[in-house]
């Protein structure tokens, strides 16, 4: 063959998913090892959201609701939005692609932070657009070097808050402040996938800030069924924007690209409000008790208000996550981020906290890095 591929699609480094327990398990030859790599929910999905799945088994043969009617009324009644301010994706990163296929052009400008989450970038570069990166600022997007790169050519900045991998977020003001310098035609967009973990004085007004636009730039709100909800497997998100970008992006959206289990299970999900703050509160109690005990261990952990900690492990983040490997748990190195002497742990359940914290301190002093 001789095949003209183009260069921005020979520079795109494959997105690296995080080992899973049966790859692990069939490498090492080991069992009962524990996943805390992939900022999950450790405790599943709400019990009324499998029975909801188990009973819509039956209609697979027929094609989903292409406009996923039911869902987006849910969403729609719980938020408070209009159904047309709502776009669902076949998990959030496909509405990230929405935007990138929608309003960049080979030569736009897109802004994002590094580290952050590594798809923003890798859809910019598919699509021939400018990837333009600000580093981290005290482990936080620095809003004044971003709004200092807005040029004419920028189309989207994208912010992740909480930020992934850190954990850490902005303070609300901040943020309002930085919104208020921005051109009217750059479209800010707010990855929230961990929203729903932050405390409350520190989560933002989404509803104001996408209906009041007047003399500011536009905001998209990114949320996901992945984490909370836990519903990763199915692969669904959405946006919340005004109706004039939500129409932009319904027109490059797919037809069908909600699956109908998809579909059935978020509204399940979505109206178990009682299972939702469960995982709330089990998710930040966790949090916080590994914050304490791993500090305790000797090492720096980054506050975090998500469901997982960035922690500075005194030595080679690598080295000690194939240590871990070894004991049967599986964490997230931070080389790839460059924070090469960091790994990221995601909260789990109470026994999978503890087997972590065993297996962790047990390496550390193996590798005498404390």
């Amino acid at each position: 063959m001789k095949l003209h591929i183009p260069d921005n699609i020979v520079a795109v480094k494959p997105y690296p998913p995080g080992k899973t327990q049966a790859e692990l398990e069939r490498e090492y030859g080991i069992t009962g090892s524990i996943k805390l790599a992939s900022n999950e929910n450790a405790w599943g999905p709400s019990p009324k959201v499998v029975r909801a799945l188990r009973s819509a088994l039956t209609a697979i043969h027929r094609y989903p609701d292409s406009s996923s009617h039911e869902l987006v009324h849910g969403l729609a009644a719980k938020l408070g939005f209009d159904v047309d301010e709502i776009v669902l994706g076949n998990g959030s990163n496909e509405v990230i692609e929405f935007l990138v296929k929608a309003f960049v052009r080979e030569g736009d400008e897109v802004i994002s932070s590094h580290p952050s989450f590594l798809m923003y970038q890798k859809f910019v570069q598919v699509h021939g657009g400018e990837n333009y990166i600000v580093p981290l600022k005290d482990m936080c997007h620095d809003l004044k070097v971003i709004q200092e790169m807005i040029s004419e050519k920028t189309r989207l900045v994208f912010l992740d808050n909480p930020n992934n991998p850190t954990g850490t977020s902005l303070k609300p003001l901040d943020l309002y402040t930085f919104f208020s310098k921005v051109p009217e035609s750059v479209i800010i967009v707010l990855d929230e996938a961990y929203v729903d973990f932050m405390d409350n004085d520190k989560q933002l007004d989404i509803f104001s800030l996408i209906r009041n636009t007047k003399g500011r730039c536009p905001i998209v709100s990114l949320r996901t069924f992945s984490k909370v909800y836990g519903l990763p497997g199915l692969r669904i998100g959405y946006g919340l924007m005004s109706r004039e970008i939500a129409g932009c992006l319904n027109k490059v959206r797919q037809p069908f690209n909600i699956n109908h289990m998809a579909q059935v299970g978020a509204l399940a999900a979505l109206e178990d409000n009682e299972y939702y703050q469960y995982i709330v509160d089990v998710t930040r109690q966790g949090r916080a008790y590994l914050h304490a005990e791993v500090e305790s261990l000797g090492c720096t952990v980054y506050p975090s208000q998500a469901n997982f900690l960035l922690i500075k492990v005194r030595g080679v983040g690598q080295v000690l996550y194939e240590a871990l490997l070894h004991r049967g748990v599986i964490v997230r190195p931070m080389g790839a981020y460059g924070f090469s002497d960091c790994i990221r742990v995601t909260v789990g359940t109470e026994e999978e906290n503890a087997r972590f914290l065993e297996e962790f301190s047990g390496c550390l002093k193996d590798l005498s890095y404390v």
